[in-house]
């Protein structure tokens, strides 16, 4: 592999004598098969070089905490002006690369996963809720993160939740609620600690009576209005996409499926290559709230733009997933890549929304639908909806139908 990306003796010479040649050429070897253009490679090799030289790896497993000790020393030897300093932004390339290598060859030293006294209880209400409660693995990571939060600011004070009182508990959240945390997450954040600490409560892990004592914000029934695009500004969207540069193909595809089917930005990015069913003309989307496969008609414009995306943007690889990340390496496309595509468009088509994220689309979806005479019903089913009472979130956007009932001449009731 050296050999086809270096041609002066000296140099190759110097990258065969390296530590860890055989290594280094594995790893190049499988960033070629990623799709990394020979520039790449070559910025890749010396880079390999230098962390290999740093590490001096050897034959032991290699820790976070070593190769980011190697890059700081790495970058204050470093020529740089007088008076300035080794930023954390030189130090960063070596630490990803020096992560990507050592996980290739299996010789990363992994964490051991929550650290702290009050991990393994942590541990043990995420494997409750996963396994007796059957949450998705998204809810389980978010309200373990907010436990995992709320006990951090109690520590050192707190290390035993024998010692953890109620007026501590209320501490936090009026100290949360001053520092700009909003009504609905307040009441995400203490239903997630009223869970916990009836789980606690069981176990006999704390006192009993807290779970109890935990107050939510009074939130009224469908108080929010679901903010989204016009369909004239989808419309607009849809037409930013209509260039031929591969980025415009892809996200043309990937906003027709968010605009015409109201998907969740994590339904686009796991459509696997297996659900489009040509021959069928049908959609094949995995709803994870529901633990169910829903199918839908392949509609003709939005067959026609996956079929563009598939034939001429797509490279050939090994992952199933439609939609790929367009630079190398190729990895398939994550939810939160999702995000920016809508969010960029929407703002450079200057539309003023407290949200431009993928699920603005998914709001105006609805919209359009009430607007074209469906009912909750159909609409429901389109979103994915598990119950009726969600849909009715969406009776309020009707604005130009209740603009012109405020607009009806009553004079003649009088």
């Amino acid at each position: 592999m050296l050999e086809t990306l270096f041609a002066q003796p000296a140099v190759l010479a110097r990258h065969r004598a390296g530590p860890l040649a055989s290594d280094r050429e594995k790893f190049l070897s499988h960033c070629a098969a990623q799709g990394h253009r020979r520039a790449g490679l070559q910025k890749i090799a010396w880079m390999l070089l230098v962390i290999a030289q740093s590490l001096r790896i050897g034959k032991r497993q290699v820790c976070m905490a070593d190769i980011e000790r190697a890059a700081r020393h790495r970058a204050r030897l470093r020529r740089r002006p007088v008076g300035s300093r080794a930023g954390h932004s030189t130090q960063q390339p070596f630490i990803h690369m020096a992560t990507a290598w050592l996980r290739f060859l299996g010789r990363l030293q992994l964490p051991a996963g929550r650290c702290g006294p009050l991990a393994p209880q942590i541990d043990a209400f995420a494997q409750w809720m996963r396994e007796e409660r059957g949450l998705s693995a998204v809810t389980i990571a978010s309200r373990c993160q907010r436990i995992e939060h709320f006990l951090a600011a109690l520590r050192p004070r707190v290390r035993s939740l024998t010692q953890l009182s109620i007026s501590q508990v209320d501490r936090y959240l009026v100290h949360q609620g001053h520092h700009g945390w909003s009504r609905p997450s307040m009441a995400a954040l203490t239903s997630d600690l009223r869970s916990f600490f009836r789980y606690a409560e069981a176990q006999h892990w704390c006192q009993a009576g807290i779970a109890a004592a935990i107050d939510s914000p009074r939130l009224y029934t469908r108080e929010g209005l679901p903010l989204g695009p016009t369909w004239e500004q989808v419309q607009q969207l849809l037409a930013s996409t209509a260039g031929d540069r591969p980025a415009d193909i892809r996200d043309r595809a990937i906003v027709m499926l968010l605009a015409f089917y109201g998907l969740r930005r994590g339904e686009v990015a796991r459509l696997r290559l297996e659900d489009l069913d040509w021959v069928g003309e049908l959609l094949r989307v995995v709803r994870p709230k529901q633990r169910r496969i829903q199918h839908y008609p392949l509609i003709r414009p939005v067959g026609d733009a996956l079929v563009r995306y598939l034939r001429d943007v797509r490279p050939t690889c090994a992952h199933r997933e439609v939609f790929l990340a367009l630079s190398a390496p190729r990895r398939p496309l994550s939810a939160t890549s999702v995000t920016p595509i809508v969010h960029s468009r929407l703002a450079a088509l200057g539309v003023q929304l407290p949200r431009r994220g993928p699920h603005s689309l998914r709001h105006a979806c609805a919209r359009h639908l009430l607007a074209r005479g469906f009912s909750l019903k159909q609409i429901g089913d389109q979103l994915g909806h598990r119950s009726a009472s969600t849909t009715l979130h969406y009776t309020k956007i009707d604005v130009d139908a209740l603009r012109q009932v405020a607009e009806l001449d009553l004079g003649r009731l009088r």
